[in-house]
Protein backbone atom coordinates (compact mmCIF):
# COMPACT_ATOMS: atom_id res chain seq x y z
CA UNK A 1 0.00 0.00 0.00
CA UNK A 2 2.83 2.46 1.02
CA UNK A 3 4.47 1.89 -2.68
CA UNK A 4 0.96 2.74 -4.25
CA UNK A 5 0.52 6.26 -2.53
CA UNK A 6 4.40 6.86 -2.98
CA UNK A 7 3.69 6.14 -7.07
CA UNK A 8 0.58 8.38 -7.19
CA UNK A 9 1.28 11.34 -6.47
CA UNK A 10 4.60 11.38 -8.28
CA UNK A 11 3.33 10.18 -11.47
CA UNK A 12 1.66 13.58 -11.97
CA UNK A 13 5.13 15.06 -11.72
CA UNK A 14 7.47 15.17 -14.88
CA UNK A 15 11.05 13.61 -13.58
CA UNK A 16 14.52 14.83 -14.48
CA UNK A 17 15.82 12.57 -12.78
CA UNK A 18 14.31 9.43 -14.83
CA UNK A 19 15.27 9.21 -18.49
CA UNK A 20 13.29 6.75 -20.47
CA UNK A 21 15.14 4.52 -22.63
CA UNK A 22 15.52 1.96 -25.16
CA UNK A 23 17.29 -1.33 -25.80
CA UNK A 24 19.97 0.92 -28.09
CA UNK A 25 20.65 3.19 -25.64
CA UNK A 26 20.69 0.54 -22.90
CA UNK A 27 23.96 -1.65 -24.57
CA UNK A 28 25.87 1.46 -24.55
CA UNK A 29 25.01 2.16 -20.70
CA UNK A 30 25.79 -0.72 -19.90
CA UNK A 31 29.23 -0.62 -21.34
CA UNK A 32 29.50 2.80 -19.78
CA UNK A 33 29.28 0.53 -16.40
CA UNK A 34 26.07 1.49 -15.06
CA UNK A 35 24.13 -1.18 -12.89
CA UNK A 36 21.27 -2.71 -13.85
CA UNK A 37 18.63 -2.98 -11.43
CA UNK A 38 16.32 -6.25 -12.36
CA UNK A 39 13.33 -5.80 -10.48
CA UNK A 40 11.10 -9.48 -11.60
CA UNK A 41 10.46 -12.19 -8.99
CA UNK A 42 13.18 -14.48 -8.09
CA UNK A 43 11.80 -16.78 -10.65
CA UNK A 44 11.51 -14.73 -13.24
CA UNK A 45 15.48 -13.98 -12.69
CA UNK A 46 16.16 -17.26 -12.70
CA UNK A 47 14.80 -17.77 -15.80
CA UNK A 48 17.37 -15.21 -17.65
CA UNK A 49 18.22 -11.47 -16.83
CA UNK A 50 20.28 -8.65 -18.70
CA UNK A 51 24.25 -9.64 -17.63
CA UNK A 52 25.98 -8.33 -14.51
CA UNK A 53 22.09 -7.35 -13.14
CA UNK A 54 21.10 -7.14 -9.58
CA UNK A 55 17.48 -8.56 -8.80
CA UNK A 56 15.64 -6.67 -6.17
CA UNK A 57 12.19 -7.89 -6.29
CA UNK A 58 9.34 -5.33 -6.51
CA UNK A 59 6.60 -7.23 -5.09
CA UNK A 60 8.96 -8.16 -1.91
CA UNK A 61 7.56 -6.85 1.22
CA UNK A 62 11.07 -5.24 1.48
CA UNK A 63 11.77 -3.75 -1.66
CA UNK A 64 11.76 0.11 -0.33
CA UNK A 65 14.66 -1.02 2.31
CA UNK A 66 16.32 -2.91 -0.31
CA UNK A 67 16.88 -0.31 -2.78
CA UNK A 68 17.42 2.12 -0.47
CA UNK A 69 20.91 0.53 0.52
CA UNK A 70 22.09 1.30 -3.21
CA UNK A 71 24.60 4.29 -3.69
CA UNK A 72 21.87 6.70 -4.61
CA UNK A 73 24.55 9.06 -6.20
CA UNK A 74 25.15 6.30 -8.90
CA UNK A 75 23.31 5.84 -11.88
CA UNK A 76 20.49 2.69 -12.45
CA UNK A 77 18.81 1.14 -14.99
CA UNK A 78 15.55 0.12 -13.79
CA UNK A 79 13.60 -3.09 -15.70
CA UNK A 80 10.93 -5.71 -14.96
CA UNK A 81 9.46 -7.71 -17.74
CA UNK A 82 7.35 -4.70 -19.32
CA UNK A 83 7.98 -1.65 -18.39
CA UNK A 84 5.01 -1.56 -15.65
CA UNK A 85 6.71 -2.58 -12.53
CA UNK A 86 10.02 -0.93 -13.55
CA UNK A 87 8.25 2.95 -13.73
CA UNK A 88 6.75 2.70 -10.56
CA UNK A 89 10.18 1.66 -8.85
CA UNK A 90 11.81 4.26 -10.89
CA UNK A 91 9.30 6.72 -8.92
CA UNK A 92 9.79 4.95 -6.06
CA UNK A 93 13.52 5.58 -6.26
CA UNK A 94 13.29 8.86 -7.55
CA UNK A 95 11.70 9.98 -4.00
CA UNK A 96 14.13 7.92 -2.31
CA UNK A 97 16.74 10.16 -3.76
CA UNK A 98 18.39 8.66 -6.11
CA UNK A 99 20.38 10.91 -8.40
CA UNK A 100 19.98 9.12 -12.44
CA UNK A 101 17.50 6.53 -13.18
CA UNK A 102 17.63 4.90 -16.56
CA UNK A 103 13.87 3.20 -16.88
CA UNK A 104 14.19 0.06 -19.74
CA UNK A 105 10.04 1.34 -20.62
CA UNK A 106 10.20 -2.14 -22.76
CA UNK A 107 11.75 -4.39 -20.31
CA UNK A 108 13.20 -7.60 -20.51
CA UNK A 109 10.60 -8.97 -22.82
CA UNK A 110 11.90 -6.83 -25.41
CA UNK A 111 15.49 -7.57 -24.30
CA UNK A 112 15.31 -11.23 -25.39
CA UNK A 113 13.43 -10.45 -28.73
CA UNK A 114 15.46 -11.13 -32.39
Amino acid sequence: MLKLLLTIPLVLIQSFVIQEVEKPSVLELVDEQVTLVDIRTDLEFERGTISESINIDFNNKNFIEKVSKLDKTKPYIVYCASGNRSQKASIIMEYLGFKKIYHYKSGYSDWIKD
